[in-house]
């Protein structure tokens, strides 16, 4: 059952070469419409160790919105309800063992109908040490656990509309209407608290199987908060919102490599200048959270600590922004004084400046290193291994790029010649274990695949097309597709490349 984890003070791979695999926990194999925290995750980690890696990479955790993007959450510290695993549920006694629905797409809808079954369980069986827990762990989290349950709540009484929406006394957190909606909605508050307190618990006890198979817990942070937050509703005063709850300016990054109009996110921006007012209060406690739960977070587009790109609310597409100065240095500093050496990697990708690259190493924090970016030609690109820096993370390719394979086969003749004459052999019949070599023999400290290049996937794979908003984060690998020797095959390079050893 849940206990109480502070967070790790310092990076846990220094002086250490290792390696691992990125692969978000809806990924994994299941019966439902997404992977959860159940006996694939445990299996998962089992295949982990055994391919000789160290760490498992995810993205965030929280519960997201219809477009299931985990980079838009309702909430930064709550987790996704529809992660818990039933199985653990009846485990514990506290819901019949499940028979799954046959249409898989009416699961979502299933999944939150077995946790108020198994809330029912809990409240008719739980023995005093539970219940002692359950309460210890209202306690801890309360500050960020009553307003989300209550946004719940409400958002689900509103009909999943946005906030802003609301009747103004609910959307304005008037006090006499949010005393009357919390006894209005009591048992609705009080079930997903019951969420939460099941999502920690098995995420503790997902932690710990973890460590004892000497996996390291890798998570992601993104810098922004979805504007439809738990966060935004009752919290405003520390985001670019106006009176009625409506964005003034929104973040996203000008025209790059993903696009040519550039990304309009729609989060609205910080008010840094009342964040600092506070000492930053609100970024310690989300990153206590989240140090609590993970051994090591990215900090997704770090690039913002420095400058923001700041778009109009009002625009039609992130080319009408501009960059704005953000107290980066002294965030960090704060961040530093309340938890010492920070087990952070920073999101360095995309408009890189000598600024950002300063910042970053005056907090002595590694950056990233994408393969998939290294081959264009130019000896100086900053990707290319013979310019990796060993206080780095090195992958093949992100979340946000194609599969290894599929991003081969997409390269001109030229291109294709180019890695050929760069790696020293012919890689058309291999690929995408070439890439994954180049990435396991680097310098870099830290190496992570994407499952998808591990199972060696092509098009039709990817996790995530950034400036699209159909068909991504509903990637999923099934048992079949590994290969009996690939945990043998991973093992071996992980040996020869002195990325293996106990922690």
């Amino acid at each position: 059952m849940l206990e109480k984890r502070t967070a790790s003070g310092s990076w846990p791979f220094q002086h250490r070469r290792c390696s691992g695999v990125l692969l978000h926990p809806t990924s994994l194999p299941g019966e439902l419409s997404a992977g959860d925290l159940g006996h694939n995750a445990y299996r998962f980690i089992e295949f982990l160790a055994a391919s000789g890696m160290r760490v498992w990479q995810m993205l965030p955790l929280g519960p997201t919105h219809e477009d299931n993007s985990p980079y838009q959450c309702l909430s930064v510290h709550a987790g996704n309800p529809l992660l818990i695993s039933l199985d653990w549920l009846a485990d514990y006694g506290w819901l019949r063992k499940p028979r799954y629905p046959t249409n898989i797409n009416a699961s979502k809808a299933w999944r939150l109908d077995c946790l108020r079954l198994a809330r029912a369980g809990f409240e008719a069986t739980s023995n005093t040490t539970t219940q002692q827990a359950y309460a210890a762990f209202q306690t801890e989290h309360a500050h960020w656990l009553e307003d989300y349950a209550l946004y719940i709540a409400l958002r689900r009484e509103q009909n999943q509309q946005a906030w802003w929406d609301w009747p103004e006394e609910e959307r304005d957190r008037k006090p006499a209407a949010m005393e009357k909606a919390k006894q209005r909605l009591a048992q609705d508050i009080a079930q997903v608290v019951f969420e939460q307190f099941v999502f920690f618990s098995q995420w503790h006890e997902l932690k710990d199987y973890a460590h004892q198979h000497g996996i390291a817990l890798f998570g992601d942070v993104p810098i922004f908060v979805a504007h439809d937050s738990a966060e935004v509703w009752a919290q405003r005063e520390y985001f670019s919102v106006d009176a009625h709850g409506k964005a003034e300016t929104v973040a996203g990054v000008p025209p790059d490599y993903f696009s040519e109009t550039g990304q309009y996110w729609g989060n609205p921006q910080y008010r840094w200048d009342r964040l600092q007012e506070d000492g930053f209060s609100w970024w310690i406690e989300r990153l206590r959270t989240q140090l609590a739960m993970f051994d090591l977070l990215r900090i997704d587009h770090f690039r913002g600590f420095e400058a923001f790109w700041e778009i109009p609310a009002d625009a039609k597409t992130a080319i009408d922004g501009h960059w704005v100065k953000a107290p980066g240095e002294a965030l960090l500093q704060a961040l530093h004084a309340a938890f010492h050496r920070l087990p952070l990697v920073a999101e360095d990708l995309g408009i890189i400046t000598p600024e950002v690259e300063q910042l970053r190493q005056a907090f002595k924090l590694p950056g990233m290193k994408i393969l998939q970016f290294a081959f264009d030609g130019n000896s100086d690109n900053p990707y290319l291994p013979h310019n990796h820096e060993t206080h780095s993370v090195v992958y093949t390719g992100t979340h946000d790029n194609d599969t290894s394979l599929s991003w081969y086969q997409g390269l001109s003749l030229n291109e294709r010649q180019r890695l050929r004459d760069y790696l020293g052999f012919d890689v058309e019949a291999n690929m995408p274990w070439p890439l994954i070599r180049c990435a396991l023999a680097s310098v870099a400290d830290m190496a992570i695949l994407p499952m998808q290049d591990v199972l060696g996937l092509g098009k039709g794979n990817r996790m995530n097309l950034p400036g699209t908003i159909d068909n991504n984060w509903c990637w999923r690998f099934q048992w079949a597709q590994l290969p009996t020797t690939l945990s043998a095959q991973l093992r071996h390079l992980n040996v020869l490349y002195s990325r293996y050893q106990v922690l």
